[in-house]
């Protein structure tokens, strides 16, 4: 095998795996290999997304044209609860605030700071432990999904991971910042 034939290997299996991220031992020959990386996905239907300005890349299905047939999902859909949704959403908000404030670097984000987010969300249930053990699973799902990264050594404290740009874009994001308006009004005209 030769170094650019083992550098093409090595980038399509990490990205078999899941996001490659810019810290990754994959990122630099994935860059440099690109066209090879793509031209091997290609040939079964997926496309490699890479986002080099915030540092990651991941396998996609190509999407169908008129005339094509549908592919099957490179992955299978999860179903998120009202949790997760909602917490994918308020950290997503979270990351354009940071972004807008001209903060540079990664978003990290604690346990504590999550309940408050959420907490206005979950102010209806009359079960605090319920509630406190639906955010925790939330926040684990999150983690095994690769849009949170726990940080070593500092207990309840997660690193937002900018992938969660691809999964909740701005029409998305603004879709649900209308509905979570709505329902933190009627949350409030409750108490």
């Amino acid at each position: 095998m030769t170094p650019e034939e083992r550098t093409v290997a090595i980038s399509a299996i990490r990205l078999m795996q899941g996001v490659v991220y810019q810290e990754s031992d994959a990122w630099e020959g994935l860059l440099a290999q690109r066209a090879a990386v793509r031209d091997h996905f290609a040939t079964v239907g997926i496309d490699v997304v890479i986002v080099e300005s915030e540092g990651y890349a991941y396998l996609t299905t190509k999407v169908a044209g008129d005339d094509d047939e549908v592919l099957p999902r490179l992955k299978r859909r999860r179903a998120l609860t009202y949790t997760d949704s909602l917490l994918l959403v308020l950290l997503r908000k979270r990351m354009v605030q940071f972004e807008s404030a001209g903060d540079i670097g990664r978003l990290v984000v604690t346990l504590e700071e999550i309940q408050d987010m959420i907490g206005l969300f979950l102010a209806g249930s009359s079960d605090e432990t319920k509630a406190s053990r639906s955010v925790d699973t939330a926040i684990g799902r999150l983690t095994d999904m690769g849009f949170l990264r726990e940080l070593r050594g500092q207990k309840d404290t997660w690193e937002v991971r900018r992938v969660l740009k691809a999964y909740v874009d701005a029409q998305t994001l603004g879709d649900y910042a209308a509905r979570l308006a709505e329902y933190a009004g009627e949350g409030a005209s409750d108490e």
